[in-house]
């Protein structure tokens, strides 16, 4: 009686992009893709997260309205602000995409809806990935200190190895 086949067993690296329309989020692609394509486990994994539509903004429209009353939000307004944040998220993975194809490597991409840091590393558990790469916007430590990290986010909270691309200027 033969054994038993072993298990099929993946071949290279799952690797997940996290890209945004930063230019360290380029490099970081670019980098994954020079350095990273020959141990790939195909398709690289691109992810961009939507930030929530920011209906503060909307409620700014409510300046000098009496105290205690919520003007109404038009939802024709919230809807064109979503599908503006649709358009241009779609222009940024193709962006990405076409960047993954001049390195002749094939690519699944991903949307999310949320925060960032926390998208991302739940992204990156949910896809069983091997290994995350994003890019550092290289902020100052005031920056940090009032705007967060990304990156530093994801490299406390990720279940997977991260790969922090810092910025060469």
């Amino acid at each position: 009686m033969a054994a038993p086949a072993p298990p099929q067993q993946r071949q290279g690296q799952k690797v997940m992009v996290a890209v945004d329309e930063s230019e360290c989020s380029r490099r970081a692609l670019e980098w994954a893709l020079r350095n990273l394509a020959s141990t790939l486990a195909p398709p690289l994994l691109l992810l961009t997260v939507q930030p929530l539509v920011p209906l503060g903004y909307v409620s700014a429209a409510s300046f000098g309205a009496p105290l205690g009353t919520v003007p109404p939000i038009a939802p024709e307004l919230i809807k064109s602000m979503q599908e503006q944040q649709r358009e241009l998220t779609q222009a940024l993975l193709d962006k990405a995409k076409a960047i993954c194809a001049e390195h002749g490597v094939p690519v699944e991409t991903f949307v999310e809806v949320g925060d960032p840091k926390e998208m991302i590393c739940e992204a990156a558990e949910k896809k069983n990935v091997d290994l995350l790469v994003l890019g550092s916007h290289s902020r100052g430590p005031i920056q940090r200190l009032f705007l967060g990290s990304v990156s530093n986010y994801c490299v406390h909270h990720c279940k997977c190895p991260v790969l922090v691309v810092k910025n060469q200027g």
